[in-house]
Formats: C-alpha cells, sequence, structure tokens
C-alpha cells in the first residue's frame, strides 16, 4: 500500500448489527486506521468505537462523512433497506465502500448507486466472500484445463431452514448466484421461474414485508432456471423446511465428464468427482477434494473464516483502488446478483420466461395481480 487510508464504520445496533464481523476485519489490515464510527444507538456506538479503537464516536453517519476525511466506508448492517442510504451518502462524501451483502432492495436503487459510484470513480467491494476465495481460483482453472469435460449445467440451492423459499433466495441464494456467474462467465440473458407457498401459486394476498429490510417477499418454495450466453444453464431452487445436516447450501457444477461441487465460504474446501455417469456408485470412482492448492492437494492457507474473506475482499478493494480496475465482486457484479433474484418474482408474475437485464426495475411483487 502506498499511504495509510483513513476508514469510518457504519453499524446499526438492533437493526443488522455490524454484519458479519465487518467492522473488526478493518482492524487486521496494515495501512488501515479506523478514525471513526457511526450507529445511531448510543450503546452500540459506544462498543463498537471500543472494539476497533476508533477515535471519534457518531449517532449519524452523514455527520461522520461531513467532519472526517474519509478514504473509504464500512456499511456493516445485514438489513438492505439501509444500503442505498449509505452508499448514496459514501458517495457524495467521495468514499470507497466495503459493504455486507445483499447489495440493494431493488433494481432501481442499485441503479442509482451504481451512476453515484460510477460518477466519481469509486469502487466497491461486497461481503460475497466466495468471490475472493483462492479454492474458487483454482475450481475455474480446473474448469478451463477440461478436467469436468465441457460444462452442461449449474445447480444451485439455499439453506431451505426456516427461510427457505422466498428469504432464501435474498439472504443466501445471493451467495450462490454470484458463484454461479463465477462459472458461467458472465449474466444470465433470461430466467424462467415459478414461486409457491403451501403448495399454491403465490399471488398478492401472499405478499408480505420481508425481514431484514429485504421488502416486499413470498414463497415457501423458489425453482428456478437460468439461461447464461455461452449455452449453460443454471438451477436454482429452496424449498422451507427441506434443509438437511451437512446442508446443501453451494453450487454444483455438472460437465461431460464429471462434477465439481463448491461450498459458499471463504477457502472451504470444493469436491471434484471425474465421473461422466455423475454416480460413484456405478463406476467405484471416488470424490476428491479441490483445496487452494490443486485437486488431492492439502491446503496451505491458514486464513479460512469468514474474517479472512473479510481481509481477502478488503484488500482486494484497496488494490482496485491503486490500480484502477474493478473489484472481484464490483457494484455492477452486485446489481447482477440482484437482478437475478429480481427476475425470479417478475418470471412469476408474469407466468414465463423474461430476459436479463430486466425492464422492470421496481420489486416485481408490488406489481403482482
Amino acid at each position: 500500500m502506498s499511504k495509510t487510508w483513513r476508514v469510518g464504520i457504519i453499524g446499526s445496533t438492533g437493526r443488522g448489527d455490524y454484519g458479519h464481523g465487518v467492522d473488526v476485519a478493518f482492524t487486521k489490515i496494515p495501512d488501515v486506521t479506523v478514525v471513526a464510527v457511526a450507529d445511531d444507538h448510543d450503546g452500540g456506538s459506544a462498543a463498537a468505537q471500543k472494539r476497533v479503537g476508533a477515535a471519534n464516536a457518531y449517532s449519524d453517519y452523514r455527520k461522520m462523512f461531513a467532519r472526517e476525511q474519509l478514504d473509504a466506508v464500512a456499511i456493516c448492517p445485514r438489513w438492505v433497506d439501509q444500503h442505498h442510504d449509505m452508499i448514496m451518502a459514501a458517495a457524495e462524501a467521495g468514499c470507497h465502500v466495503y459493504m455486507e451483502k445483499p447489495f440493494c432492495r431493488t433494481l432501481a436503487e442499485c441503479d442509482e448507486v451504481v451512476r453515484a459510484l460510477e460518477m466519481r470513480h469509486l469502487k466497491l467491494g461486497i461481503a460475497h466472500v466466495t468471490q475472493y476465495s483462492p479454492v474458487l481460483d483454482t475450481v475455474l482453472s480446473l474448469i478451463k484445463n477440461g478436467e469436468i469435460g465441457e460444462v452442461l449445467e449449474l445447480r444451485g440451492r439455499g439453506k431451505e431452514d426456516r427461510r427457505g423459499g422466498g428469504e432464501d433466495l435474498w439472504v443466501l441464494g445471493s451467495h450462490v448466484m454470484g458463484i454461479m456467474r463465477s462459472i458461467a462467465g458472465g449474466n444470465a440473458a433470461s430466467c424462467t421461474a415459478t414461486v409457491s407457498g403451501r403448495k399454491m401459486s403465490v399471488t398478492k394476498a401472499n405478499v408480505v414485508e420481508g425481514p431484514e429490510g429485504i421488502g416486499l417477499l413470498a414463497g415457501d418454495h423458489i425453482q428456478a432456471q437460468y439461461s447464461f450466453p455461452n449455452g449453460v444453464s443454471g438451477f436454482f431452487a429452496s424449498k422451507r423446511g427441506m434443509g438437511g445436516s451437512p446442508t446443501r447450501f453451494g453450487l454444483q457444477v455438472l460437465g461431460s465428464r464429471g462434477i465439481i461441487e463448491l461450498q459458499s465460504g471463504y477457502l472451504k474446501p470444493a469436491f471434484i468427482l471425474q465421473d461422466s455417469s455423475w454416480s460413484p456408485g456405478r463406476t467405484g470412482k471416488t470424490w476428491k477434494t479441490i483445496t487452494s492448492a490443486g485437486i488431492d492437494k492439502a491446503e496451505p492457507r491458514t486464513d479460512g473464516t469468514y474474517e479472512g474473506g473479510h481481509i481477502a475482499a478488503i484488500r482486494d478493494l484497496i488494490d482496485s483502488v491503486e490500480k484502477q480496475r474493478n473489484t472481484r465482486c464490483s457494484a455492477e457484479d452486485s446489481r447482477a446478483i440482484i437482478e437475478m433474484i429480481a427476475a425470479v418474482f417478475e418470471s412469476h408474475r408474469v407466468g414465463g420466461e423474461v430476459e436479463l437485464p430486466l425492464n422492470t426495475r421496481v420489486n416485481p411483487l408490488s406489481l403482482l395481480k
């Protein structure tokens, strides 16, 4: 790094708090100084100030931006309804952003913040930590080298716990959509989906205000198919209460000569079955582990924690600023992930396939009849 970065932390105690330890991750990076925190909860603000060793604390993040000369800001709350306003304030203050996911509630909000950041040449990174994992890099290299042949399908599922369905799609499916885009090599071109609840197709009467500031939400069972320009088909599904132990949360990459399974998370191992039948019981072939070092090699790294993922993402953000390149999960990438989520509800609303980018930029459930 060529300078010391002045960073501000935004939290919201009781409304998304500080995400999955985003605030503390900034204290683990050399040449980063956390100079201030902002939290509208007095006790939360004092605790955060002590936790990160900040000189100043504010009850209003706008005052923090006005009084502190910040290079970057951490937008930590998980609750999505706050993200748009916080990013816009950061952009107006000329700050680069690292933030918790999901990105924003609607595509209209995404469009506005992407424009605001682009106008000021500001960078954004987001806590889809799998995107920064060296294991994902290894998987992409193995696929490129033909280890599982031609990629035919991508199959993803959420955790399918009490949040299964629409909430699972938003909160955990967003990770899967990010991995799916990385494997497919870009944006989905179309989506066909159904949204149901209690074995019935969702109607306007089933739409509710979702938790954690998601906005309008519906569905206990999501089934979606995406087409990508390279001919690969992607699938995502989630059904409430159907999760197992261990969980199926992640993505399967099915190729003409084998399968790769990816878990969501930073430095979590992936698995490969080099078997064209996709069935080890038929051929006797076995699953092998993929680490950052390759197939069936011990993992040489020791930073495989959620905090390690944040640290990798923050370092990527700083490097992207200094080298004037995109982050590994940029504002545009984050918008594309939200577009895949919104496309599920839009396809259900119109009763068929929808093309991406979507024409509908509001929450499609607000238009459901």
